[in-house]
């Protein structure tokens, strides 16, 4: 998936946090939202703007390993949960279909 793709993708599921996300479309998301956030004046408007979807292809992320997304609460706890949920979100794709869909390296 190319960066276009997946941001567009990310904002046509704006708050949809059903289903599995690509690591390419996590990844190409949160490079967006990391430039986004050093835009002077805006950044700050457009972070805000931007953390519903975060949070919803963040937890479609972990959909697609096998977690729920729950799990994203990890970045409550300082430093060790960060570092759990990147590890996380830099993992493989599960396999097959698990309990949030298809997997969607397997349907393109």
């Amino acid at each position: 998936m190319d960066f276009v793709t997946a941001i567009k993708t990310c904002f046509s599921k704006y708050a949809d946090f059903n289903g599995r996300a690509r690591r390419s479309e996590f990844w190409y998301f949160y490079l967006l939202t990391f430039v986004a956030a050093w835009i002077p004046f805006l950044g700050w408007l457009l972070s805000v703007a931007l953390i519903i979807p975060s949070l919803s292809v963040g937890a479609r992320r972990l959909h697609d390993i096998g977690r729920s997304g729950w799990w994203q609460l990890l970045v409550l706890i300082p430093f060790i949960g960060g570092i759990i949920l990147l590890i996380w979100w830099a993992g493989d794709s599960k396999p097959g279909v698990n309990e949030y869909g298809e997997n969607p390296k397997e349907i393109a």
